[in-house]
């Protein structure tokens, strides 16, 4: 008789349980998943309010250069661009800082080479120089300086990034970026001084392979408080 009312209970007492979890386990959910979006969000900002500044600086070093025309009333603003250059420019650095470490969580191979802001900020003082290496530099031919721009932006994946996923992700951004620009200077939109590749400069793809490198450094940087995710084959 004792051992049937105990056993009754310890069932009773179980089943009120599993009815009722504990209020810790109820509330993780969606607490973290707020956390989450609010940290996603906020990664977002960043990337875009980088991008854009970057494309403001970068473009104004071009189009001193004479590299790139826009219209002469495009010429009059204060910022020398076309207004939707910046906003196009954060929204791909936004996607593309997110892409990096979301493809470095689903390989499972989570990037550690050189995690810290200071390598960062030299990545993008690196990035800068290319950039204005581009506008700047003199060669006898656009090969030359697009070899030379080829060989600084391998430097600078060898050197700040290294990850196979890093170069794979910087390859293929700069074919799409490649791709879109040649649509957008065959429609008109704008255009180039002395084209050789096409429509535009043989150098090009050089400046968005490591504009997507040093982008998503930026973007892995920014994830680094974020858990990850356990990867499963």
């Amino acid at each position: 008789m004792l051992t049937s009312s105990v056993s009754s209970s310890s069932l009773t007492l179980v089943g009120h349980a599993a009815r009722h979890p504990s209020s810790p386990n109820r509330g993780s959910g969606p607490g973290s998943s707020l956390n989450l979006s609010r940290d996603l969000l906020q990664r977002s900002l960043v990337l875009f309010a980088v991008g854009t500044f970057l494309a403001l600086v970068l473009n104004l070093l071009q189009i001193q250069r004479n590299v790139t025309l826009f219209p002469e009333e495009v010429i009059s603003t204060i910022f020398s661009s076309a207004w939707w250059v910046p906003p196009c420019c954060g929204t791909a650095a936004a996607v593309i800082g997110l892409l990096y470490p979301c493809i470095d969580s689903r390989l499972g191979e989570p990037h550690k080479f050189k995690r810290e802001w200071a390598s960062v900020m030299r990545c993008i003082a690196v990035f800068v120089g290319i950039n204005h290496a581009s506008a700047k530099l003199d060669f006898a031919n656009n090969i030359q300086l697009s070899l030379t721009l080829a060989a600084l932006s391998l430097g600078l994946w060898w050197t700040f990034d290294r990850s196979r996923s890093g170069l794979g992700l910087g390859i293929t951004i700069a074919f799409v970026a490649t791709l879109i620009t040649q649509f957008l200077v065959y429609n008109g939109v704008y255009q180039y001084t002395s084209p050789d590749f096409l429509y535009i400069r043989s150098w090009l793809p050089c400046i968005f392979f490591s504009g997507g490198v040093t982008v998503g450094n930026i973007g892995r940087q920014l994830a680094m408080g974020v858990p990850e995710k356990p990867h499963s084959d």
